[in-house]
């Protein structure tokens, strides 16, 4: 009797020591065969029912409630190295005739996989990334949070183009670049005409004979490239120490003098008038235009809305300010064409007026979610599963300097709360009401049914028809 139970005790670790093994590889914990569990089981306590009585009963004669109590009691006790079977059917798995439950086969029935094979199914099923706010903040937005369009123009072979609108090339140019452009423009003429005066004073030998009384220079006191130099800045900037100047001996320098006035008024005027666009350009001013960090959908009027709120923090207002919106969302038609980054509109009330505002304070725009409504089907469970942006633009015209602003912002999927309202910001004073800028982004949670618009729609019909 002995001599038994030792070898089903050998048996019965290294069968335990090869499934644990297996499962340290990565391969699924499969159960054994019902052949070999059987043989085993059985064989096991026929001939040493003493030594392990609990864990060798068979569960095929075992009544039902003799299977579920020891069940029940080896729950608490379950390894940490155990996993936890999923119950959820993935496509893979096969199902009965009737179609609606998986089989689960035994190791038997089935031939185990390789390690390959292992190794791509952990890949594709357990090292999927999870859809989390934090994941999805870092994908690629199509316009960032402060209105920058992530959008990176390919090489563009004919550059002529840019060259035939020169001022806005130039306006356009970062600072570092527009002052060392308008530097070297006063630099290179300074030493351009320096180089044409003392060029003049050799050919007409002025430069040997510059400290001759007697005679007549067409350029006075240039001897070196360094005096022209100076000359040249005197006339351009118009300073004219008096040591240095052009004669009426010679009718060239006239002229020099001439279109280096002319071609430096020009330097000068082109110079304050980019400089003056570029410090009054109006994306300065939506710098005081502010989007709430989120959006919200709720109910209004027992309808289904997506809020948000604006707001500017100038005293000055904007003149005929508008709102409107776009959803970003990438496509499959029909005929089974992918349309990258789709822009479809979102009404912000443009047929009704309501996406003309008077920006004096806080506003919250609503969009009735309708059956025009691109979120008409959406509800809060697919709302999680949707990759989607909504691009929103605010313009107006500067009251200070009369010129166009425009103001932008977005919103994916995760800065969208479902259930949820704006706190009021506003509150009323002793002669005037007061914006407490502190709650321009708080939400509270409400209670709201989870299902879409069209399914509210649907319901009501329903219960339309009922009564």
């Amino acid at each position: 009797m002995s001599a038994m139970a030792t070898v089903l005790e050998t048996r019965r670790e290294s069968l335990i020591l090869s499934l644990n093994t297996h499962q340290d590889k990565g391969g699924p914990l499969l159960c054994p065969s019902p052949s070999e569990s059987t043989s085993v089981l059985n064989h096991s306590c026929q001939d040493s029912a003493t030594l392990h009585p609990p864990a060798c009963v068979p569960l095929q004669s075992a009544p039902q409630e003799e299977q579920e109590k020891p069940l029940k009691n080896k729950r608490p006790q379950r390894g940490r190295h155990l996993k936890r079977f999923s119950s959820k059917w993935r496509s893979g798995d096969p199902v009965d005739s009737s179609g609606s439950h998986p089989v689960f086969t035994s190791r038997a029935a089935i031939d185990l996989p390789s390690e390959a094979t292992h190794k791509k199914r952990r890949h594709l099923l357990c090292h999927r990334q999870p859809v989390s706010e934090g994941g999805s903040n870092q994908r690629q937005r199509y316009v960032s949070k402060d209105g920058k369009c992530r959008v990176n123009l390919g090489p563009i072979e004919d550059k002529t183009r840019f060259l035939s609108d020169i001022f806005t090339t130039l306006v356009d140019l970062q600072y570092r670049w527009f002052l060392f452009l308008f530097t070297m423009c006063y630099i290179l003429t300074w030493v351009a005409f320096a180089a044409i005066y003392l060029l003049d004073a050799w050919l007409r030998d002025d430069v040997a004979h510059v400290h001759d009384p007697d005679r007549k220079p067409c350029f006075q006191n240039v001897d070196s490239f360094l005096s022209a130099l100076l000359l040249s800045l005197e006339s351009q900037r118009t300073i004219g120490y008096g040591s240095r100047m052009v004669t009426a001996h010679c009718p060239e320098g006239v002229v020099l003098l001439m279109v280096q006035s002319i071609l430096g008024s020009i330097i000068d005027a082109l110079m304050v008038g980019c400089m003056f666009v570029k410090i009054s350009r109006p994306q300065k001013r939506a710098q005081t235009l502010i989007f709430s960090k989120r959006c919200v959908i709720s109910e209004r009027d027992e309808r289904l809305c997506l809020l948000f709120r604006i707001g500017d923090l100038r005293a000055s207002h904007m003149v005929d300010a508008k709102i409107r919106a776009k959803l970003i969302k990438s496509r499959q038609t029909q005929e089974g064409e992918f349309i990258p980054l789709e822009q479809s509109e979102i009404n912000l009330g443009y047929d009704t007026g309501g996406d003309r505002l008077l920006l004096v304070e806080p506003q919250t725009i609503t969009h009735v979610i309708d059956h025009r409504s691109p979120f008409w089907e959406v509800g809060a469970e697919r709302l999680t599963r949707e990759t989607l942006e909504i691009i929103v633009i605010l313009e107006g015209i500067v009251e200070a300097s009369g010129m166009t602003c425009q103001a932008r912002t977005s919103y994916t999927e995760n800065e969208i709360l479902w259930g949820h309202r704006f706190e009021s910001c506003m509150s009323l004073e002793k002669g005037a009401f007061r914006v407490d800028y502190g709650a321009f982004d708080k939400t509270f949670e409400v209670q709201m049914s989870p299902i879409s618009a069209k399914e509210r729609k649907a319901a009501k019909d329903q219960d339309g028809e009922l009564h």
